[in-house]
């Protein structure tokens, strides 16, 4: 495979056109990109920061095989890949001078293009994050149902939303993305929450959803209170977004879990949820040149 296969562009709309059946073509596999890039396409520069974003295809023979994008931060997100296809773009960004903070991607393939980078540049990689892809299969409601009922969040839960989601951050010990206090950041923005609520009215647990693309919409982030855990309020929450999405003509409903933590593994999967594929994240120690 040469580098030469790798075609890169900052030109989003150019990008659409040439890769956007292939990133179509699987949406549950590709829902991190058909988000992140929707974002973009809607926001443009303002999205995840005021500098370009890079976006790549592998093109052989008129068909894409695969895609990256290289956000501001630094970060590459690529879709599977094989080992020697991952050492061709590594080394193809490489010489054309465009620094890495980190990647993610299918496990595998982000290791494998970790360890290309390091090759390629010296930087050494760590492993910062492991996530469990899940699809729905057929949804089942746990009983029995947890006491209480969905309500769809609004404007006037702003305050509840933003403290709720900086608890999440701070359980999964992600990094707030731009402001901490504030959902309107790259890592919630454009997401639909929908509370459980007791018969008082009072929230005990949320969850997130996407906007559907391609027929997909991924659940994100499932949170409750350490406190209320343990008494179904996660699972009925997840039911409730899941059971929207497929009223409103989802076709694939995805989510992340850590696959660490046995508890929310087995939740998903009690409720319909079956496992896919595992996803890592790496971040490198130094930087390759600085863009040139």
């Amino acid at each position: 495979m040469r580098p030469d296969d790798w075609h890169l562009t900052e030109d989003l709309d150019d990008f659409l056109t040439r890769a956007g059946d292939f990133l179509r073509s699987r949406p549950a596999l590709h829902t991190t990109p058909l988000t992140v890039i929707e974002r973009l396409r809607t926001r443009g520069a303002n999205a995840y920061g005021a500098e370009s974003t890079v976006f790549g295809r592998l093109e052989r023979r008129g068909k894409v095989r695969a895609i990256f994008y290289r956000l501001p931060s630094g970060r590459l997100s690529l879709t599977p890949l094989a080992p020697e296809h991952a050492d061709t773009l590594a080394a193809h960004l490489a010489g054309v001078g465009h620094s890495l903070s980190g990647v993610v991607g299918v496990h595998d393939t982000a290791a494998a293009f970790a360890e290309a980078w390091q090759r390629h540049t010296g930087a050494t990689p760590m492993r910062s994050w492991r996530g469990r892809l899940y699809r729905l299969g057929t949804l089942t409601p746990p009983e029995p149902r947890a006491e209480g009922r969905g309500r769809v969040a609004g404007e006037q839960d702003r305050e509840q939303l933003i403290f709720w989601c900086g608890e999440f951050v701070a359980a999964v010990g992600e990094a707030p993305s731009v402001d901490a206090d504030s959902r309107d950041d790259a890592r919630f923005a454009d997401k639909h929450f929908t509370f459980w609520e007791t018969s008082d009215g009072t929230p005990v647990s949320m969850a997130g959803s996407t906007s559907m693309i391609a027929g997909m919409v991924r659940v994100d982030p499932v949170y409750t209170p350490a406190h209320l855990r343990g008494r179904g309020y996660a699972g009925a929450v997840t039911v409730e977004v899941s059971r929207a999405a497929l009223a409103a003509g989802a076709t694939e409903v995805v989510l992340f879990t850590d696959p660490a933590n046995p508890t929310s593994n087995a939740l998903y999967q009690r409720i319909g949820y079956l496992p896919i594929t595992d996803f890592a994240a790496y971040g490198f120690s130094c930087n390759a040149p600085e863009d040139g």
